[in-house]
């Protein structure tokens, strides 16, 4: 398993979801041309109590390609 990401568990009891959002960035070259778009999907971390929801901060980052494989595979 090469590119295993973990298993999905199931909630516990009085907890809820905390939700994610996409955020997009456009990057300019220093003559204000278009370098690139960057998303990147991250929690709603202001929903987050710490010592209940977590206890150690982490940033999952995502490659462009692999955000680029996923919006082919929807739109199939």
């Amino acid at each position: 398993m090469k590119n295993y990401k973990g298993d999905l568990a199931k909630l516990p009891k009085g907890k809820k979801v905390i939700g994610t959002k996409w955020v997009y960035k456009t990057k300019y070259k220093s003559d204000n041309i278009i370098d690139k778009d960057k998303a990147c999907l991250v929690a709603k971390e202001y929903v987050e109590k710490e010592g209940i929801d977590y206890t150690e901060a982490f940033s999952p980052v995502e490659n462009l390609d692999t955000i680029r494989m996923v919006l082919a595979l929807v739109a199939q």
